[in-house]
């Protein structure tokens, strides 16, 4: 039976090559170099080390690391969540004129029965449009009052509640569709037709 042989780290230290010596010019030591941390601060993060070993097989005073090579990356960043199930679209704008434009879109379509927009903005408006109608065929007072406080044309509110009755009677919801068309030309945005059912 022939014996095993056994190593020893300090065999295999010996068999590794030796670590590359680093020249600094104009007798520079690392021991002047001093980083600049940043101020102790919650940190979303954790650090980020650079390439120091984190679980070094061959630990020992002599052995080279390159832990004094790379500073700790700790910039104090933060980092926000994702809109997950919020399905607002907020179309480019600030919330008062997107409200505006939402509101002179569904104007808009009550008035002409069927407009070309881009296709976000009617997907947007088609809830409000619905909303305007689902009001309309409640047909009370305290519902004209709202339609009239969201559509522009006072004209407009009374037609809809006049006609809404035997035009969606029997309809619950899906008043509008949208028609896919050629994108625009320019800025090549898709747009779409939405038109009342």
């Amino acid at each position: 039976m022939a014996s095993a042989s056994t190593f020893s780290l300090s065999s295999l230290r010996a068999a590794l090559p030796s670590p590359p010596s680093i020249c600094f010019p104009n007798g520079f030591s690392p021991s002047n170099l001093k980083i600049a941390r940043p101020k102790s601060a919650p940190s979303p993060l954790n650090s980020f080390v650079g390439l120091a070993p984190l679980l070094p097989i061959f630990s020992s005073p002599d052995s080279f690391s390159f832990e004094h090579c790379f500073p700790t990356v700790d910039n104090g960043s933060c980092f926000f969540a994702m809109r997950h199930g919020r399905k607002v679209p907020k179309l480019n704008r600030p919330p008062d004129q997107r409200k505006a434009l939402l509101r002179g879109l569904t104007t808009q379509l009550l008035k002409y029965g069927r407009i070309k927009t881009t296709r976000a903005r009617a997907s947007a408006m088609r809830k409000y449009v619905d909303k305007m109608v689902t009001l309309a065929k409640d047909g009370t007072l305290h519902k004209r009052r709202q339609a009239l406080g969201f559509v522009y044309e006072k004209q407009i509110v009374h037609a809809l509640f006049a006609e809404v009755g035997e035009r969606y009677g029997d309809r619950e919801g899906g008043y509008t569709r949208i028609i896919r068309t050629l994108p625009r030309r320019g800025d090549n945005a898709p747009m779409a037709y939405i038109e009342l059912v």
